[in-house]
Order: C-alpha cells, then sequence, then structure tokens
C-alpha cells in the first residue's frame, strides 16, 4: 500500500509523463493531497489500467486541495533537452497551485530549486507516495488526451495507441512519411537515422 505522505509539512508531489517519447510534450502534474486521503486503486500510474486512470483523474482533481498540470513542447524540449524540459514542466504545474506547498516530494532523482521550497528526489516515488502517484496518474492522462486530439490530425503514426513512443509502428510511420511538427528533433527518431535526410 503507498504511504499517505512523506512527512508532516503541506506537501506536493509531482511527476512526468512521456519523457522517453519521440513525439508529443513532456507532461508534468503536482499534486496536493489531503492528509486523510485514501484510495485502493491509486499507485504508480505505469502499474495501472488505462479505465483506472481516467477514472482516477477526476476524483484526484475533485478531492485534491491543489493541482496542475503542465505540458512542455517538442521546440522546447529540442531548445532545452528533456531532463531541463521536464523540471520546467514539473515547475509549470507546480505554478498552478494557489496555495504554494512548503514541501515537494520529486519522482525520480533529479530537480531544481522552486522558489526556495525544500524539496526532496524518490526514485520511483510514484509507486510509494500518494501525492506521487496522483501526480503520475494527471500526467498520464492529460498527455494521453492530448496525444489523441493531435492523433486526429496526424492518424497515419497511431499516436492514439503509442502516445508518441517509440514502437515499431511509429518508427515505421516516421521512415515512410518523416517527421511532423510534434516530432522532437533532437531524440534518434529511427537507428539509422544519421543516414536519412529527415
Amino acid at each position: 500500500m503507498l504511504n499517505k505522505i512523506f512527512n508532516d509539512f503541506h506537501e506536493a508531489g509531482t511527476d512526468e509523463a512521456g519523457r522517453g517519447c519521440l513525439a508529443g510534450p513532456v507532461t508534468a502534474a503536482a499534486v496536493i493531497l489531503p492528509k486523510k486521503f485514501e484510495n485502493e486503486i491509486l499507485n504508480d500510474s505505469k502499474q495501472l489500467s488505462e479505465t483506472k486512470r481516467n477514472v482516477l483523474r477526476p476524483y484526484i482533481e475533485e478531492l485534491a486541495i491543489g493541482f496542475g498540470v503542465a505540458h512542455v513542447y517538442p521546440e522546447k524540449i529540442d531548445e532545452l533537452n528533456i531532463l531541463n524540459a521536464s523540471i520546467l514542466a514539473m515547475h509549470s504545474a507546480l505554478d498552478q497551485i494557489k496555495n504554494p506547498p512548503r514541501f515537494i516530494i520529486v519522482d525520480g532523482n533529479r530537480f531544481k530549486p522552486y522558489h526556495g521550497i525544500p524539496y526532496e528526489c524518490i526514485v520511483k516515488g510514484d509507486s510509494k507516495y500518494m501525492s506521487i502517484a496522483a501526480a503520475s496518474v494527471l500526467a498520464k492522462t492529460h498527455r494521453d488526451a492530448y496525444m489523441e486530439k493531435i492523433h486526429l490530425e496526424y492518424p497515419m503514426y497511431n499516436w492514439k495507441r503509442n502516445k508518441g513512443y517509440p514502437t515499431k509502428e511509429h518508427r515505421e510511420a516516421i521512415r515512410k512519411y518523416g517527421i511532423t511538427k510534434y516530432h522532437r528533433k533532437s531524440f534518434k527518431q529511427l537507428p539509422e537515422q544519421l543516414r536519412l535526410d529527415i
């Protein structure tokens, strides 16, 4: 079972989705949950079915003390690199919370100071703490919804299904059609990319 809180401070959990994708934004969420918040289903979003994530999203958004979700798009990812873009997305998500947290817990091992608020990086934090797990669900569901929307513009890449991840199908579509404005140009799109004029 997930731990409820990291410590006694008014804390926000933050996580991102889409870091390893070839297309689309990296998306982060930040969530402050009530101390008495309980949910038996909530876990790291990667451990949940799409149906369960979509059920949890409105539940988290309704009961959270505060939350924010932010996209950082491919052009910015290419400019900053994916690590800095992920941290920017987390900071932007935190910006949306009206009453700032007194402590931040971050999934993973890298973060940058945010307005002087103390923070702790926790490897696999989305499988340990409820607020990080909640952030992982919001980041994943909001990003998936965005990818399904842009799928309508470029259905040949099947982003509705692969969400921009480097599946065999996605790479085959890049090989056939080239890249779009939604692809990250700083990422190695194909194993033989250096020999392709894309």
